[in-house]
C-alpha cells in the first residue's frame, strides 16, 4: 500500500491509541476495593471537622536524597546513610556524578526536597490558619518525626493515617502473616577463667586498673536500631524477614495517602521529580488530580525561586518582612493558575505524561467553546485545545450526574 495513503490516518490511529493508555492509567487500573473503602473512610473522617484539610507529601525519602545529592541538609548518621547509598547508586550506574557534592548549592538549584519547618512556613505566607487540617502524606520520612516538629508547632491538627485508623483497621488490611520468628539481640556467651587470664596477659604491663563499673542492661535499641550497623559495618546488611514484610506494608499505606492525596482540597509536594525520573509518589498525584479535576487547588512551586527566598530570611526566619511574605504568595498562587500547568507541562511532558496527563487524557463537553491552545518552543501544545468528548462518554457523565 501507498505510504501517501496512510498519511491521514496515522494521527487518529495515534490519538485512540493514547486515549487508551488514559483510560487504562486512570480506570482500568485500581486499588484493591479494601483499600478504597478504608481510604474512602479516612477522607470522610477529614470532612466530618467541617473544613478543608490540605495534603502534604515531605518526599524526603532515602533513595531521592542520594540520587540528587542532599545528604548535608541532614545530620550525624543520617547524612551517613545517604552517602552509602550515593555510593551504591554510582557503582551501579545510577548516578554519574562524584560522591561528595555541595548540597546547600544544590538545594539552591531546585534539586532538593522543601523541609517540613520551609512548608510550613510557605502555608503561613499563604494565610493557612494554625488550626488547618494537614495531613502527612507518605509511609516514611526519612530523618524521623523530629522534621515535622517545626511544622507541628505552627499548625495544631497535623494527622497521618495512625490518626484517622485504628490499629485494627491497618492490620485488617493487611491480612493474616506467617509469624516471624523473634529477632532479639543475644548478649555474647561469657568467656572462661582461662579466655580472661590469656587477654590478660596478652595485654602487656599497665597501670593498676580501677574496679569494674556495675552492669547496667543492654537495651535493645544500642544494638537492633536500623542504622545501627553503619557504627560497626561497611557493608549495609541484607534485609531480614521483617524488613522485606514492612516494605509490603509500606506499599499498602502508600496507597492510602494516595487515595486521600487525590481527593484532599488542596495539595502541597514537598518534592517532585519534575521530569528528570520516573513519576513519584507526589508527580503521580498532580497528574491524578488534574485529570480528575483540573481546577483543583494543587501547589507546583518552583523549588529554585523558593530557595532563593529562603536564602533573604534564613537567618530570621519566623519574623519575614511583609515584603517577603507577599512575594511568596504571588509565586504560590502562580504555581495554582496557568503559568503553574505550562511550567508543569515543559518538564514533565519529555519523560511520561501521567504527571500532566492534559491535553492528550482530557476533552470538552460540547457547551463548553474550545480554549486557545498554548505551545511550547517545540510545538508541542501545551494547554487547551482540547477535542470533543465522545458520545458515550458524554452520556455517561449525565447518568453520572443523574445518580449523584
Amino acid at each position: 500500500m501507498d505510504g501517501a495513503c496512510l498519511q491521514p490516518i496515522l494521527p487518529p490511529i495515534l490519538s485512540e491509541f493514547q486515549r487508551l493508555r488514559c483510560r487504562v492509567a486512570f480506570h482500568a487500573l485500581q486499588f484493591r476495593p479494601e483499600i478504597q473503602i478504608l481510604g474512602l473512610r479516612m477522607v470522610e473522617r477529614l470532612r466530618a471537622w467541617g473544613q478543608p484539610f490540605l495534603a502534604y507529601h515531605p518526599g524526603l525519602v532515602r533513595d531521592t536524597l542520594a540520587y540528587h545529592g542532599s545528604a548535608e541538609l541532614f545530620q550525624d548518621v543520617h547524612t551517613e546513610l545517604i552517602q552509602y547509598r550515593r555510593e551504591q547508586m554510582i557503582k551501579q550506574g545510577i548516578v554519574n556524578d562524584e560522591l561528595s557534592v555541595e548540597s546547600h548549592i544544590r538545594r539552591e538549584n531546585g534539586s532538593c526536597p522543601l523541609m517540613p519547618e520551609e512548608v510550613g512556613l510557605l502555608l503561613r505566607a499563604m494565610g493557612y490558619p494554625s488550626n488547618t487540617i494537614i495531613y502527612v502524606a507518605g509511609s516514611q520520612t526519612f530523618g524521623g518525626q523530629r522534621l515535622l516538629i517545626p511544622l507541628r508547632a505552627m499548625f495544631a491538627n497535623v494527622v497521618d493515617r495512625t490518626s484517622l485508623c485504628s490499629k485494627m483497621e491497618l492490620s485488617d488490611l493487611v491480612g493474616p502473616e506467617t509469624p516471624l520468628p523473634p529477632d532479639v539481640f543475644k548478649m555474647p556467651n561469657p568467656k572462661s577463667e582461662e579466655q580472661l587470664k590469656e587477654e590478660w596477659n596478652r595485654a602487656g604491663p599497665r597501670p593498676r586498673p580501677l574496679p569494674p563499673p556495675p552492669d547496667r542492661p543492654v537495651y535493645q535499641h544500642e544494638k537492633e536500631g536500623w542504622y545501627a550497623w553503619i557504627t560497626e559495618n561497611d557493608k549495609e546488611p541484607n534485609p531480614s524477614p521483617m524488613d522485606l514484610r514492612m516494605q509490603a506494608h509500606r506499599l499498602l499505606w502508600d496507597a492510602l495517602d494516595y487515595i486521600v492525596s487525590v481527593e484532599a482540597d488542596a495539595f502541597f509536594p514537598g518534592f517532585h521529580s519534575d521530569g528528570s525520573r520516573w513519576p513519584d509518589f507526589s508527580g503521580l498525584v498532580i497528574g491524578q488530580r488534574l485529570y480528575e479535576r483540573a481546577s483543583s487547588r494543587t501547589y507546583r512551586p518552583d523549588r529554585k525561586k523558593i530557595a532563593e527566598l529562603f536564602n533573604v530570611i534564613r537567618d530570621d526566619m519566623y519574623h519575614p518582612k511583609r515584603n517577603w511574605i507577599l512575594s511568596a504568595r504571588e509565586h504560590l498562587n502562580r504555581s495554582l493558575s496557568e503559568e503553574g500547568l505550562i511550567r508543569q507541562s515543559l518538564l514533565s511532558k519529555p519523560t511520561s505524561f501521567l504527571s500532566h496527563p492534559i491535553p492528550e487524557c482530557s476533552c470538552r463537553i460540547s457547551s463548553v467553546e474550545i480554549t486557545k491552545p498554548i505551545k511550547g518552543k517545540d510545538g508541542r501544545i501545551l494547554f487547551g485545545g482540547e477535542p470533543e468528548c465522545p458520545k458515550w462518554m458524554q452520556s455517561a457523565r449525565a447518568e453520572k450526574a443523574r445518580t449523584n
